[in-house]
C-alpha cells in the first residue's frame, strides 16, 4: 500500500478509499469515493496532492463534471483542505458541510490561524486552502439526508471532536464513515487510538458520540483515518471509550509526575508507539497536539 492507491471496500458495494499520503505518512489520511447514481467522495485531505483524489475518482470510471457530492466531515483542515481545489476541478459538485463549519469554507482565515496553533511544526505539509463561493456550500444539521440518487446518507452530528463535526450514515451498505468521533483505526497495529485536538475536544460528549455510533450499529466503520475498520464494530467502539477515558488520564498523571504541562507534553511525545507505522516526527507531532488538547479540555472543565 502506498499513497495514491485505490482500494475496494470489501464490505460494501461501489466504495473506495484512496490513500492521500496525508503528511508524507502512507495508512494515515484516506478519502472516500461512493460510485453512485450522484457520485461522491466524503473529505478531501489537507489540499496537498489533491490530485490524488481526482486519481481515484478517474479510477472508478467517474468524470469530474459527473462528481456530485462533496461530503465534508467536518472543517479540520486535514479533512477539508481540499475542498476547494477538488470544487475547483469538479464544477459540478456542491460540498455537504455542517452549517457550523460553513461559514469556515467561504473565509478559511481563521480556520488557518487555529490550525497553524494546533498542529505546530506538521503545518508545512499543508497548502492554503481555496475558499469556496456561497452558492456551492449545502449546509446540514443534525439528521439532514443527503440523496445520492442509488443511495441515501444521513448526518449526525458528532460535536465531541469538533462542534461542526458530523458523520455519515450509509444506509445501502449499512456503514458509517466515521469522521473523527471514532478515533483513529492504526490497521497494522490493529487498534483504535485517540484523537483529542485542542481546542473542542470535550470527554464526556466525545464518549456519547461513539454511543451514539453504536445505536447506529453498522456493519462496518469506514475511517478518515485509516481506512475500514475492523469486523466487529461494537468491540472497537468500546475499546475507543476506554480509550479515550485512559488518555485523559494518562495526561492528567503526567503533567503531575512531570511536575509541568511542558514536560509532560515532551515526554508523551517522544514515548509514542505509532513511530514505526507513521514516521517520528508525524507520531511526536500529533502526539503533542493530542496532549494539547487534552490539557485545554481540563481546563476548561476547571473553570465552568
Amino acid at each position: 500500500m502506498a499513497p495514491g492507491d485505490v482500494f475496494d471496500v470489501e464490505q460494501c458495494s461501489d466504495i473506495a478509499y484512496v490513500d492521500t499520503g496525508m503528511y508524507d505518512t502512507g495508512e494515515y489520511g484516506s478519502v472516500y469515493v461512493v460510485d453512485a447514481d450522484r457520485p461522491a467522495i466524503v473529505d478531501t485531505g489537507i489540499g496537498t496532492n489533491y490530485e490524488r483524489i481526482l486519481g481515484a475518482l478517474d479510477e472508478r470510471g467517474i468524470a469530474r463534471d459527473e462528481l456530485a457530492a462533496i461530503l465534508v466531515t467536518h472543517v479540520h483542515l486535514d479533512h477539508a483542505g481540499g475542498a476547494g481545489y477538488v470544487a475547483e476541478a469538479c464544477p459540478n459538485a456542491d460540498v455537504y458541510v455542517h452549517e457550523i463549519g460553513a461559514p469556515h469554507l467561504v473565509g478559511p482565515e481563521r480556520l488557518v490561524e487555529g490550525t497553524k496553533k494546533a498542529v505546530g511544526d506538521q503545518w508545512q505539509h499543508y497548502v492554503e486552502p481555496k475558499p469556496l463561493s456561497e452558492d456551492r456550500i449545502v449546509e446540514l444539521e443534525d439528521g439532514d439526508e443527503v440523496d445520492l440518487g442509488s443511495r441515501t446518507l444521513t448526518a449526525h452530528h458528532v460535536p465531541g471532536h469538533a462542534p461542526h463535526q458530523v458523520v455519515y450514515e450509509d444506509h445501502a451498505d449499512d456503514a458509517v464513515f466515521t469522521a473523527d468521533a471514532a478515533g483513529i483505526w492504526v490497521p497494522s497495529q490493529d487498534r483504535v487510538r485517540e484523537t483529542s485536538p485542542p481546542p473542542n475536544f470535550d470527554l464526556e460528549q466525545a464518549i456519547t458520540d461513539v454511543e451514539l455510533i453504536r445505536r447506529l450499529d453498522p456493519d462496518v466503520l469506514l475511517y478518515a483515518h485509516f481506512g475500514p475498520g475492523p469486523d466487529d464494530v461494537d468491540a472497537v467502539l468500546r475499546q475507543y471509550e476506554q480509550v479515550l477515558r485512559d488518555w485523559v488520564e494518562t495526561v492528567k498523571h503526567e503533567v503531575v509526575e512531570r511536575g509541568s504541562e511542558e514536560a509532560a507534553i515532551d515526554h508523551l511525545s517522544v514515548t509514542t508507539d505509532v513511530e514505526t507505522v507513521w514516521g517520528e516526527q508525524k507520531a511526536r507531532e500529533e502526539t503533542a497536539m493530542n496532549v494539547r488538547g487534552v490539557l485545554h479540555y481540563l481546563k476548561t472543565r476547571e473553570n465552568e
